[in-house]
């Protein structure tokens, strides 16, 4: 009774305080959040929110981007994961593309998502680019140097590791799941995690649009 009481403790620390680490080689989780927080949604609202670095990436066609400044509409969701990555990083950005298409053109005209490879040295623009419009060819895709990606991360919680090496001469990318949401003023009020389903975005979109967070 005691291991089982301490297991449940650390997993609702782990939950509370830590994001998930996926180096994409297993299965993604198979359940969803159960319900929205007492603030009304089913992504985490920082207490205290973060600040894209001031870096320079590089986008898909090839102009600079940097998640400091360019981010113009009202949410800009940012998703770092890799094109080798086999289920996680596919599954997140699926539930992205089809939690979209739930919302009205208006709505949708009011959202970007961006992608970060982890993986710079494998995922070239090219690859990048036909890798998201599997998903949603309105998906921007961003690369950039190992150190300066790592960086971006770092400044948007998100762990970026080179992992296991493969019986193929590959590798695996270790790296934070999470979608963290810009409002378009420089800042990041709001994460989810990878298990959020096209319906919980949804909503949770719906509502910040109508009702944009305010400073911490």
């Amino acid at each position: 009774m005691a291991r089982r009481s301490t297991s449940v403790v650390l997993l609702v620390l782990l939950m509370v305080t830590g994001w998930a680490l996926s180096a994409c080689a297993g299965s993604p989780a198979t359940g969803y959040n159960d319900g929205r927080a007492d603030d009304g949604y089913y992504g985490v609202v920082l207490g205290r929110q973060y600040t894209p670095a001031d870096v320079e990436l590089t986008a898909d066609d090839g102009t600079p981007y940097d998640l400091a400044t360019d981010p113009a509409k009202p949410l800009t969701l940012v998703f770092f994961g890799y094109t080798h990555c086999p289920d996680i990083c596919p599954a997140v950005l699926a539930s992205l593309a089809s939690g979209l298409t739930r919302l009205d053109d208006a709505q949708r005209a009011q959202v970007d998502v961006v992608f970060v490879t982890t993986d710079p040295a494998r995922d070239d623009a090219k690859t990048v680019r036909s890798y998201l419009d599997r998903f949603d060819p309105t998906f921007l895709g961003l690369t950039g140097s190992l150190a300066d990606v790592t960086k971006a991360g770092d400044a948007l919680g998100v762990f970026i590791e080179k992992g296991t090496k493969l019986p193929s001469g590959g590798y695996e990318v270790t790296h934070g799941t999470q979608v963290i949401g810009l409002d378009g003023t420089g800042r990041a009020p709001i994460v989810w995690t990878q298990d959020t389903s096209p319906a919980q975005f949804a909503t949770d979109l719906t509502q910040l649009l109508d009702h944009p967070l305010e400073d911490s």
